[in-house]
């Protein structure tokens, strides 16, 4: 059985907190969402997370979500990715709640998270 993926957002790399909440706003304002600050980044609504500075992928990065990340790791690695454990995050009780896959991807990371 197949993993079920579904997009978070799109993780947009900027230069710094005035361009990122800059974008943030306009993307805010075009789509009719809620603009939202972050410790690392500005959002536009749910959709679009502006970083305040480059962070994995050229571009940045997309982040997809799965109600059953470890599976989904498992699936992956059967299809031949492979994941960079240091961007891995834990819950309290040692499970898995997000990574990056290694490498890029039409210039950004993929960040698969628990939904």
């Amino acid at each position: 059985m197949s993993c079920k993926f579904e997009l978070e957002h799109i993780g947009i790399n900027m230069d710094n907190a005035d361009e990122a909440a800059k974008l943030a706003q306009l993307l805010s304002t075009m789509f009719n969402l809620e603009p939202r600050h972050g410790n690392k980044s500005e959002f536009g609504g749910p959709y679009f997370e502006c970083m305040k500075s480059p962070f994995l992928g050229a571009n940045g990065h997309i982040a997809m979500r799965t109600p059953d990340l470890t599976a989904a790791v498992e699936e992956l690695k059967e299809k031949g990715f492979t994941f960079n454990m240091d961007t891995a995050a834990y819950n309290e009780d040692g499970k898995i709640k997000n990574v990056y896959l290694d490498g890029e991807f039409g210039g950004f990371a993929i960040h698969i998270m628990q939904k």
